[in-house]
């Protein structure tokens, strides 16, 4: 879990406070925030956060949750997590980036809540700046007339956002693979047992080894989706693949599991209907993604009935579905799985109508064991030699049947 930073509030809108001091005729240097501190109860409570200058900032309100959102300027949050552990009001706290210049605090709350002060003040060394937040209990109906009542467009959505090619781009004809590395940013996903490493970072790291191993192999072009601690919700990613055409969109997790004996691989389709409760389970958190980052959940239009539309999906289901089978094949005695290794349920991010799409559970963080194959270099170049080969039989077998 993560933590907070800036906000100035009147009322109940959101306000902007001034810009944060820039480098020298360069971009504008990361705000640090480096202290932070909350007390109160379930009626009251006060968050701090110090910084080392005055944070710019807009405050937010989203409901479906209750959530209160802090949007910043670039940020480094270099206090430790625990100083602002959740307690009182809220139930969970997360900050991080949002993008190259812009971060945010998202304040999940217990019950609806104001913010009834939002000041910046200057420390009393006057060496820095402190942000003081005072939120405190209020009712669903003020709540949803602050949610109604303001005006906000998400900084997050107005970021241009595009995947980077790795190396040169793809030419005429080239097998483009989208390589999605799991949450970002504020979104940390899940935790070692042993050495506390973040999802994220896991994930980035083996989407960059395996994209480089992709990229050596003559008519196959990967992309990463991010290739930063930068958040990207579901959506964004999908449409990046369709945006570049993929033919192939790999999603790479290592979640964790309340059981922590179970450990292996594990890879999973698209389905309207979980084949399992652990499949369920597990994509109902990474369906949280957004959730989790702050974001407002648009209601998706409901679809026509299009039966060209339907045929697309349903050859792309049968398409994945062959792409796992060659990938559990690749790693037949050669990398641990979990029993039933070829699961499938609801995952938002496998959504694409027309790209084959799978998400692979590299391992479990929660298990020791896995966790030291998951920080370990050689192991991940195993599994990326290993994944192609599977990508390589997968694309073979589709350019027979002419595909």
């Amino acid at each position: 879990m993560n933590v907070l930073a800036g906000a100035l509030v009147a009322a109940a809108l959101c306000l902007h406070v001034g810009p944060a001091s820039a480098a020298d005729g360069g971009k504008p240097e990361p705000l640090l925030a480096y202290g932070a501190r909350i007390i109160g109860d379930d009626a009251r409570t006060r968050i701090v956060v110090d910084f080392d200058r005055e944070p710019a900032f807009s405050v937010h309100y989203i409901a479906n949750p209750e959530r209160i959102v802090i949007d910043l300027p670039a940020t480094a949050f270099g206090f430790d997590a625990k100083q602002l552990g959740a307690r009182g009001l809220f139930k969970d706290i997360r900050y991080g980036a949002m993008g190259e210049g812009s971060a945010r605090i998202v304040l999940t709350a217990i019950k609806p809540v104001k913010l009834a002060i939002a000041k910046v003040q200057k420390d009393e060394d006057g060496k820095g700046h402190r942000l003081v937040l005072d939120a405190e209990m209020t009712t669903k109906e003020e709540f949803a007339a602050l949610v109604k009542g303001q005006s906000w467009s998400d900084p997050a959505d107005q970021q241009v956002t595009s995947a980077i090619p790795a190396g040169e781009a793809p030419k005429p004809g080239d097998f483009i693979i989208a390589v999605d590395a799991g949450h970002g940013g504020i979104d940390t996903g899940a935790i070692g047992v042993d050495t506390k490493t973040e999802e994220k970072q896991v994930t980035l790291a083996f989407a960059k080894a395996l994209a480089d191993r992709l990229n050596r192999e003559p008519g196959i072009k990967a992309f990463l989706t991010r290739d930063s601690d930068e958040f990207l919700s579901l959506s964004e990613r999908v449409q990046l693949a369709r945006q570049h055409h993929a033919g192939l969109f790999i999603s790479l997790h290592a979640d964790t599991l309340k059981q922590k004996d179970i450990r292996g691989a594990t890879v999973y389709t698209i389905s309207d209907k979980a084949s399992d409760k652990l499949a369920a389970d597990l994509a109902e958190r990474e369906n949280l993604s957004d959730q989790i980052a702050g974001k407002e959940t648009v209601a998706e239009p409901p679809e026509v009935a299009d039966i060209l539309l339907d045929l697309t999906r349903r050859e792309t289901q049968a398409f994945s579905i062959s792409l796992a089978e060659n990938v559990l094949g690749s790693f037949k005695d050669q990398i641990g799985t979990i029993n039933n290794p070829h699961r499938h349920a609801g995952f938002q991010v496998l959504r694409a109508p027309d790209v084959p799409s799978i998400l692979l559970e590299l391992g479990f963080l929660s298990n020791v064991e896995d966790e030291k194959l998951l920080l370990d270099d050689q192991w991940r170049l195993k599994m990326a030699d290993l994944l192609t080969d599977a990508v390589k039989r997968y694309h073979s077998s589709v350019a027979a049947n002419g595909g």
